[in-house]
Order: C-alpha cells, then structure tokens, then sequence
C-alpha cells in the first residue's frame, strides 16, 4: 500500500496493540495506514471500494460474490465496513499466518451463514465464485465439468465422516494433508489488497 502524503496518523496505544498482534514493524504498519487513510479518507472501507480493488486484478472474471464471502470475513463486527484494525489482522492472517491460521480464515469464508459447519450448498457457492473470479468458467465446460461437480470432490474429500458436513476440524486436518486443496481454498488475499495505490497493469 503506499505510503504518500498525508497527515493521519495511528494512536501510540493502536500501533502498539497492532505491533503486538501482528508480524508488522511499527514502520510498516506506519506505512499501511498511510496508505488505507489515502484510499479510505474516513477510515472505512465500503463493499464497493473493496469489490474496485479486487475488479482491477482479474479484469476476465467477475468478482462480485467472492468479494462479498471476502468483506464478511473482513468485517469481523459486521458493520459494514472495515477498519484498519479489521483489514491489518485479515492481511497478517492470510499473508503472514500459519497454514492452521490461513485454514481457519478459508473455513469462516467457506461457513456462509456461519453456523459452524460447510454443507454443500455453501462448497458449491464458493466454488462457483471462484471460478467465476478467476475467469475459469470456460475450462470447468471444456472438461465437461461444472461447479457443483468440483464441490462436491472436494465436499466429499472432506466429509470424513459421511454426515452431510464439513467441520472445522475435516477442513483444516484435509487441507494440511494436500497442497493442491490448501493452495485453491487458502487465496493470499494481500497479494490483491496489498497495494491500493498500485495499478495491476502497470
């Protein structure tokens, strides 16, 4: 994110709780916030200018429903918007984390109404939406193939047990035994929010 002119600047307290809970350098962080009071004069960031963010890194594909499974994520007090603090600790997490702590972000994407588990319907939203963002579409039909039936290889990968869901637990442990299913469920998020002031194509 650049760091270009400007004179907000975070609390003594807000960058110390962020240097302690984060992998951030108090400078780096500095710099981030820099950046997001540049792109988010007040401090918010909406749906709309999340969605313009990810628009610009995948111009053949359709981003609209990933972007929103993403900002519910994000938007951790569910008002809204996202603050620094939210959008500091998404970053850390999806960027910096641990690959237990990059499942259990993935896992709250993929849990759309939140209730602790991922049925069917939800693997195949996601999944569909990916697809779509990644501009994929065209190579699910060349191999015969559609959203629901990549879902539901991966649904029933996960679904140790046979019992119609996908816990918590099913996802990480599935995840951390394969690269291809931890790389695909896991997008480092930072790699398209991490520059706001950086055009893609340039």
């Amino acid at each position: 994110m650049g760091a270009h002119t400007s004179c907000q600047r975070l609390s003594k307290e807000d960058l110390d709780f962020l240097a302690r809970n984060t992998h951030y350098e108090e400078d780096t962080i500095s710099e981030w916030y820099r950046g997001f009071r540049k792109d988010c004069p007040d401090g918010k960031l909406t749906p709309n200018d999340f969605m313009k963010i990810y628009s610009q890194w995948f111009p053949m594909g359709r981003t609209s429903h990933f972007c929103n499974h993403v900002f519910r994520t994000f938007d951790t007090d569910r008002n809204g918007f996202i603050d620094f603090k939210e959008f500091l600790f998404a970053i850390d997490v999806t960027s910096c984390g641990t690959p237990e702590q990059k499942l259990a972000w993935a896992f709250r994407l993929y849990d759309v109404d939140g209730n602790g588990s991922i049925d069917m319907r939800e693997m195949t939203q996601m999944v569909k939406s990916i697809y779509t963002m990644m501009g994929l579409t065209k190579e699910l039909v060349e191999h015969h193939e559609t959203a629901w039936d990549k879902a539901k290889e991966i649904f029933i990968r996960m679904d140790k047990n046979e019992d119609g869901k996908v816990t918590r637990e099913e996802f990480i442990q599935t995840c951390l035994s394969n690269l291809g299913l931890f790389e695909i469920l896991t997008p480092n998020v930072c790699n398209y929010l991490g520059s706001f002031d950086t055009e893609p194509n340039k």
